[in-house]
């Protein structure tokens, strides 16, 4: 780790995953600083998105540790202990999963009253400030199926915010937005991280990732082929494997 970085608030060390017959992870390790934006790039089917839901512990291990946020997130076994996890690292899907009879602002509030059981009154003045943060206050009393799909998934960075995370997990936020909203999604994300927030994106926006991350890895097969800063992994892969996959993308 660089001189005059913090603490990693995540840890994984030699995590194996499988489903099944199926190697998805095959000792996986990798650190991310408090404060740090980490982009994990690489083509379908290399393990990203399952080691995102391993950190969050929606995915059990079959081997190595993870930890979180002074959890030790591999040895968790009841609901109780899985929310005081994702009390400190939420994490935003492809898809919104949002809940269509709710408005934007009632989505924002459901978990903080639900299951942090936290004062109404509190939690809508919240919900309010970050449906602003993330440019939808005037969208609070509108239900999802008359947004956007960028418009969406901001709600739905939103909705994860209230929770007030230590780290912020991103599993292709914009794979399924056209072109024009995935801009402002990209926005939101990029204001986070210049305000501290921890990140861990997997994503295809190499440039986004160029611009934000600290630390980018290069994944394939289930194993970290390469990492590093952007503009060394960008611009001087060492590995054939990322140089191959480079020169498919930028």
């Amino acid at each position: 780790m660089p001189a005059g970085t913090s603490e990693p608030i995540v840890v994984i060390d030699a995590v194996h995953k499988s489903f099944g017959q199926v190697e998805v992870l095959k000792g996986v390790s990798m650190s991310v600083p408090k404060g740090n934006v980490v982009c994990v790039i690489g083509p379908s089917g290399s393990g990203k998105s399952t080691l995102l839901r391993c950190i969050n512990g929606l995915v059990p291990i079959n081997q190595g540790s993870i930890r979180v946020a002074g959890f030790d997130v591999h040895t968790l076994t009841t609901d109780q202990q899985r929310i005081a996890l994702r009390k400190e690292v939420s994490m935003v899907f492809q898809q919104y999963n949002l809940f269509p009879h709710k408005t934007a602002l009632q989505n924002v509030m459901m978990a903080p009253i639900h299951v942090l059981r936290e004062p109404k009154a509190e939690v809508r003045e919240r919900a309010l400030a970050l449906l602003a943060k993330v440019g939808l206050s005037a969208k609070t009393d509108v239900y999802p199926g008359e947004l956007s799909g960028g418009q969406q998934q901001r709600v739905a960075i939103a909705r994860s915010l209230a929770m007030r995370p230590q780290v912020m997990l991103f599993d292709e936020v914009t794979a399924a937005l056209d072109p024009e909203t995935v801009k402002e999604v990209l926005n939101t994300i990029r204001e986070l991280a210049l305000e501290g927030m921890t990140c861990v994106l997997v994503t295809h926006e190499m440039r986004f990732a160029r611009e934000l991350a600290d630390v980018v890895y290069f994944t394939d097969g289930g194993v970290i082929v390469e990492s590093g800063p952007p503009a060394e992994l960008f611009d001087r892969p060492v590995k054939e494997r990322t140089q191959a996959f480079l020169s498919q993308i930028l």
